[in-house]
């Protein structure tokens, strides 16, 4: 298979993935940020990268997200919603700060292969993502390598989240240029 008959597989299982998002759960989500002080983000390796640009959009639109772990990052507090997300479920730091989240009171959201995981059982709203788990290796859901598919879903998934936020509060894109860098 050529280069494009790849991107047209990867297009393709994109799609199916994505049919199958829960649209009631993930209006769940919009609603937990419409309604939260601040919004924190995680993810690890890949699905990290993903938290960033989901915050850095939310940022764009006025929201005051951020992303765990970074030095600027403000104490969770119950008023407050986690977003994690996270292939298996089951990384031991993002299962250790869903616990700590939910024990502060804040709305826990899990972005997940496997609802049943560690972090998945934590959420008070599950988002389930059937993709490929990088352990399954060739699992015959992805032609991709590893967690790709759940991490390109994953992305899809959020910027969806950020137009249906941007919807329900009657913004259009070009608010998102006032906020954005201007120094570069």
């Amino acid at each position: 298979m050529k280069t494009k008959g790849y991107t047209d597989e990867i297009l393709a299982e994109l799609k199916r993935t994505l049919e199958l998002i829960n649209d009631e759960d993930a209006e769940k989500v919009v609603e937990g940020i419409l309604r939260a002080k601040k919004i924190f983000v995680a993810g690890g390796g890949r699905s990290g990268f993903m938290a960033k640009a989901f915050v850095m959009r939310m940022m764009h639109v006025g929201l005051d997200a951020y992303v765990v772990g970074e030095t600027v990052t403000p104490n969770l507090e119950p008023s407050d919603i986690f977003i994690v997300g996270s292939g298996s479920g089951e990384t031991g730091s993002l299962a250790a700060m869903t616990k700590k989240a939910k024990s502060i009171g804040a709305t826990v959201v899990a972005v997940t292969i496997n609802p049943n995981s560690t972090i998945g059982k934590l959420a008070d709203i599950q988002i389930e993502i059937p993709a490929q788990a990088k352990a399954e290796g060739t699992s015959g859901k992805s032609i991709q390598p590893m967690g790709s598919l759940f991490e390109q879903s994953l992305l899809l998934f959020y910027d969806a989240v950020i137009l249906r936020f941007m919807d329900k509060k009657g913004l259009k894109s070009d608010v998102m240029y006032g906020r954005h860098t201007n120094l570069e």
